[in-house]
């Protein structure tokens, strides 16, 4: 029943709780806003004591914050009860219109859970509404969506007795004002951790675009950024200053280029087959003054997380030295160390590259081509071997009796077969030769090979230093005395070889004899002047022969050549 002075009460108690109410508002960090919640619980609604105990994100709860009684405060604080504890007290007790209250008579069973406790030991009630220390009354707080967010706790009301009607209310109203307030200063907490998190990840991306600036400006090799994608594809949209020493170009007009403008026509395709991420390739860039430089390309597509690859990063690299090595080694490898000239293996490798093993057809009677046409074939001989018909037996070989091209596939001499007109040889364009020696129109691919007459008297008489010098000076004349795109080699000792495509029979005479005029005249070696001759043996290559094939033919040729001449004929020095 209320008194009188009800109204009253009623009244001082509102200004406070507007008070502290506006309180919480003003706090600036959740922490501030938790302890603010209990002191205005301590100072406005008449408890001596008070705690909130807030939710955890793994849903426990932690004494966060109390007010009234340092010595509990420092018991309490920071210790945390399971949800299943606050759960069972929260469904337990009477109901005070969302307050939760367990008297001292019920209380009991709940001494030995894990909630914290401050509670003492007191006498019993004298009257029916007196406050007992182990009452407990409790104000769940939630969060607009109905997520618990925590409980207060309160204790020992300062007139002695439990709360009536408004002071339930008014305790109810203070909760709900404080679960504002504290999901407020949450979401401020969020907001500002947020807030800090991306300020260092701009700080960080910042920085990170600092280092990948200076590592891109400042790399010893060339880098660019290319477009990827559109019309502008491949366009250089950044160059580095190492890429515009390399191409002797200013990035400005690097800019207007792709590297499908500067790459050399021959590596187009390459370059074509490496634009993607990952891709690698070894090609020519141009250079401002025309000139081409070997480079390594490494390509990786830098990515926009919203819209996918974007830009095309390439890392050039200058490997004109190790290409120049390597082209030194290819060519010592393939050329004689003494002439520079195409050796023995260049050469069968130049010979076989026109050769197919499909046997040269010759031309079939009336009759056979005519049953052949009936019948749907092609009539085709066997392997031709042109020189010394059946290959004489002293021709191509040694004065020691031994075959100067023998090889382990040796020459066999199969009989006419009838081959099909399609075959894998039909797109190769067949090497053909001169039936005879005698010019019928035909022109082949004419091998001649030169042995030098009086060369060993010399290399005896004078010794290898003249010897070598000598074979210098033929190689030189032999070059100066063919057409560009005729291969001379240098077989081995003092024998050279001559490849000359396009040729009658007639015209590989005539080049016979110029090329042994130009050897003929004397050669000075260190104030001394020496002659050698030479004997020229003619060969022609055509398909179904190998490569040790027809410069065997040629030797014997060349044998028969130096037999037919006299001895004085033959030595010139």
């Amino acid at each position: 029943m209320e008194t009188e002075s009800e109204p009253y009460v009623r009244l001082a108690t509102l200004r406070q709780l507007h008070r502290v109410v506006a309180e919480l508002n003003t706090a600036r960090s959740l922490a501030d806003t938790l302890q603010t919640v209990v002191d205005g619980i301590v100072v406005g609604l008449g408890y001596e004591l008070a705690c909130v105990n807030l939710v955890r994100p793994d849903g426990d709860l932690v004494v966060a914050a109390f007010a009234g009684d340092p010595a509990a405060e420092a018991l309490i604080t920071g210790r945390v009860g399971s949800r299943a504890s606050w759960e069972r007290r929260l469904t337990m007790g009477e109901n005070w219109d969302g307050l939760r209250f367990i008297p001292h008579t019920e209380g009991w069973v709940l001494m030995e859970d894990d909630v914290p406790q401050w509670h003492t030991e007191g006498p019993e009630p004298r009257f029916e509404d007196e406050w007992h220390p182990e009452d407990r009354l409790y104000a769940p707080m939630y969060a607009s969506g109905g997520e618990l967010l925590g409980v207060i706790s309160v204790d020992r009301p300062r007139n002695g007795r439990r709360p009536g009607a408004w002071g339930r209310e008014a305790l109810q109203m203070y909760a709900f004002q404080a679960a504002i307030a504290i999901s407020n200063a949450r979401l401020r907490a969020n907001m500002q951790r947020a807030l800090v998190r991306l300020e260092r990840e701009q700080q960080a991306l910042r920085a990170s675009e600092e280092s990948f600036r200076q590592a891109f400006e400042y790399a010893p090799s060339g880098m660019a950024i290319a477009e990827m994608g559109g019309d502008q594809h491949g366009r250089l949209l950044r160059t580095n200053d190492a890429l515009c020493r390399l191409l002797g170009r200013p990035a400005s007009v690097l800019r207007r280029y792709s590297f499908s403008d500067l790459v050399h026509p021959e590596d187009i395709g390459t370059l074509l087959r490496t634009s993607a991420e990952g891709g690698r390739a070894e090609l020519r860039l141009g250079r401002r003054d025309g000139t081409y430089v070997w480079v390594s390309l490494r390509n990786s597509v830098v990515a926009d997380a919203a819209d996918g690859p974007r830009f095309l990063l390439t890392h050039v690299e200058d490997i004109e030295e190790r290409k120049r090595h390597e082209l030194q080694l290819a060519h010592r490898a393939s050329h004689d160390s003494l002439t520079g000239l195409p050796n023995s293996a260049e050469l069968r490798s130049r010979l076989g590259a026109r050769l197919c093993r499909r046997p040269q057809s010759v031309r079939a009677t009336a009759v056979e081509a005519l049953d052949a046409a009936y019948e749907g074939r092609e009539v085709r001989t066997g392997y031709e071997v042109h020189g010394e018909a059946g290959g004489a037996g002293e021709h191509g070989f040694q004065p020691d009796g031994t075959d100067r091209f023998a090889r382990a596939d040796s020459f066999e001499f199969p009989g006419a077969v009838a081959a099909p007109a399609d075959g894998p040889y039909d797109h190769h364009v067949h090497t053909v030769a001169p039936a005879t020696d005698i010019d019928d129109g035909t022109k082949g691919l004419a091998v001649l090979f030169c042995d030098l007459d009086g060369f060993k008297s010399i290399n005896d008489r004078f010794g290898h230093h003249t010897g070598d010098a000598v074979l210098i000076e033929v190689a030189r004349r032999l070059t100066t005395g063919v057409r560009d795109g005729d291969t001379v080699a240098r077989l081995g000792g003092d024998e050279f070889v001559v490849l000359a495509d396009g040729l009658g029979a007639a015209d590989a005479a005539d080049l016979a004899v110029r090329l042994r005029n130009a050897i003929i005249p004397p050669i000075r070696v260190d104030g001394r002047a020496v002659r050698v001759g030479a004997s020229f043996g003619i060969g022609w290559a055509s398909c179904g022969m190998s490569a040790d094939e027809v410069l065997r033919s040629a030797d014997q040729r060349m044998y028969i050549e130096k037999r037919s001449r006299s001895k004085s004929h033959r030595r010139a020095g």
